[in-house]
């Protein structure tokens, strides 16, 4: 039987800000787990959309808070314009606005309050690797291709994660990755880094024919799946 599934607009507030944010869930959904989903530096476009509704499909709330907002809920195309987007990005409201989308999502009927995750891609995975260290409502966080902060940091992380790298990738390095894994051994942090030998950054995006790897997207889909049912409940 096929799953109906329901995506839409909705709105939450941070700091008296209205946050736009995009919701995919099964049709008439009550108390399922749910995905906090972290855009690239694009911004909230159709791709990320439609992962939502992907996690959707397979039984999860999806979950996009514009990460933009406060810049005017920009989406471009233009790499130049996306990384002057990034960069204008201030750390300590973006970790306030996360906290306040975690609260706006555990308050949603459709949602286990118990029972919320993360995942964050690019400049999403960033925000992901450090929301596992910030914030004790997230059971497990995964992160594509994200920049890895100092290895002290580590010792602060609250849930378990899972990391997908691809080994050809031009902004995270493979010093930043052996980081991570070190700073999970010993810090005796649950966590797992798998490593794709042929993948470039953004390997799952498959709106991006020069960097997509349909083999490596996929097993990173059944991995990220597997890993939020397994924490997730």
């Amino acid at each position: 039987m096929t799953t109906t599934i329901e995506s839409h607009a909705v709105q939450f507030t941070s700091d008296h800000i209205t946050i736009n944010a995009f919701v995919a869930e099964p049709a008439q959904a009550k108390g399922l787990p749910a995905v906090m989903i972290l855009h690239e530096w694009w911004g909230l476009n159709d791709h990320i959309k439609d992962i939502a509704g992907r996690f959707a499909a397979e039984g999860f709330v999806g979950f996009v808070p514009d990460l933009y907002a406060r810049l005017g809920g920009k989406v471009t195309k233009d790499a130049n314009e996306a990384a002057n987007l990034m960069n204008s990005l201030s750390s300590q409201l973006v970790l306030r606005d996360l906290n306040a989308a975690t609260k706006f999502l555990k308050q949603r009927p459709s949602v286990d309050p118990i029972n919320i995750g993360v995942i964050g891609f690019c400049m999403g995975g960033t925000l992901a690797l450090n929301q596992a260290g910030h914030n004790s409502d997230l059971k497990a966080a995964v992160i594509f291709y994200g920049k890895v902060p100092p290895i002290e940091t580590m010792d602060y992380l609250l849930c378990p994660i899972l990391y997908h790298y691809g080994a050809k990738d031009g902004w995270v390095t493979k010093q930043e990755v052996d980081r991570l894994r070190d700073g999970l051994t010993q810090f005796g942090k649950p966590g797992e880094v798998v490593t794709y030998p042929n993948g470039q950054h953004a390997f799952f995006n498959d709106t991006r024919p020069d960097v997509y790897s349909q083999e490596d997207a996929g097993k990173a889909w059944r991995k990220t799946l597997e890993f939020f049912r397994r924490h997730l409940g």
